[in-house]
């Protein structure tokens, strides 16, 4: 729909014939005539100029300035109303590439998989879903770093998680250092709403940070934090051509521990079902996205006016000029005779 912006505008639309009716004439100025022989020829030009100029150009004038009051008024095109998203939520994915995340004891679509591929498949199903909120991605092994800043673009975050890799930051895990790095950064943002969601399946083996020390940082922060303990009851290694099943090695109380000091939760997920209800789970405790203002579109549209009304004074300049030319040339006729 068409709406205006300032539409009291309107109102100017007579002021230049209220000031040609309130303003005094021109007084006729007296004085000595001058003699041309060519007289009547030029008055007759003249007269010709005159009658073509008010014939034309007041017609160009009240367009240029109906266009113009037009322009003023900010004419406006609105679109449907539309819902702006609003959650106030920063959320950091920390995922563990350790070497321990190679074991495949995890399934997706009837074939065996390792933990990692796991993790991406549900996790970058997670992000998708994340509109509104920002969300970063921190990977950690040995050593924890930041692939991602808290960011709207998801699908960046989506893409580095895809395309991350085990070992990428050494063999083995340090929770605690994923920890305090996480805490680090989610306290330069000035959300309410801060949230460090860690999947690992192993125990706290590197780093120089212990996870309960760090656990104490992030209460002192305000970060709430949610430990999945990644991987089957057991997992598989190889040697020598022989499969042998082992024990997955993740340390429940430590995790436990720290998601209760956050106010957090620890889960367990043994498969890709259970990280997808944990993920749901997760999401169904905080709060989801929050309906925003209602927005309607708006497209300013005084540039077409504006527009025609520049055009139509160009052409009343051209015309004046084309006028001004035409009287003058009985005159510079004389002068060469």
């Amino acid at each position: 729909m068409l709406e205006w912006a300032w539409p009291w505008i309107a109102a100017l639309l007579p002021l230049p014939w209220l000031l040609r009716w309130l303003m005094p004439a021109a007084a006729d100025r007296g004085g000595i005539a001058l003699r041309l022989p060519f007289a009547e020829e030029a008055q007759a030009i003249a007269d010709g100029a005159t009658i073509s100029r008010f014939a034309g150009l007041p017609v160009l004038a009240m367009l240029a300035w109906l266009l113009l009051c037009i322009a003023a008024a900010r004419p406006q095109w609105v679109g449907e109303a539309q819902d702006l998203p609003r959650s106030g939520r920063d959320l950091l994915l920390a995922v563990d590439v350790s070497g321990s995340m190679q074991a495949e004891d995890m399934r997706i679509g009837g074939r065996p998989v390792d933990r990692l591929t796991a993790v991406q498949v549900v996790g970058g199903d997670f992000l998708r879903r994340r509109e509104g909120d920002r969300v970063g991605l921190l990977l950690f092994g040995q050593q924890a770093y930041l692939m991602t800043p808290l960011t709207f673009d998801l699908k960046h975050v989506d893409y580095q998680l895809q395309t991350s890799v085990i070992g990428l930051a050494g063999r083995e895990t340090a929770i605690g250092d994923a920890i305090g790095l996480a805490v680090k950064r989610l306290r330069e943002t000035t959300s309410k709403q801060r949230v460090l969601i860690l999947l690992t399946d192993g125990v706290n083996t590197a780093g120089a940070l212990n996870p309960l020390k760090a656990s104490e940082l992030a209460v002192a922060e305000k970060v709430r934090v949610y430990t999945v303990g990644v991987g089957g009851d057991s997992s598989q290694s190889g040697m020598l051509g022989m499969m042998f099943a082992q024990p997955a090695e993740i340390d429940e109380p430590t995790l436990q521990a720290v998601a209760d000091r956050t106010g957090g939760r620890y889960f367990r997920a043994r498969n890709t079902a259970e990280l997808a209800g944990i993920y749901a789970e997760i999401e169904r405790l905080e709060p989801s996205l929050q309906a925003g203002e209602r927005l309607r579109p708006r497209s300013e549209l005084f540039v077409w006016p504006l527009a025609a009304a520049l055009l139509l004074a160009a052409l009343g300049l051209v015309s004046r000029l084309a006028v001004a030319q035409l009287a003058s040339a009985p005159f510079r006729a004389g002068r060469t005779s």
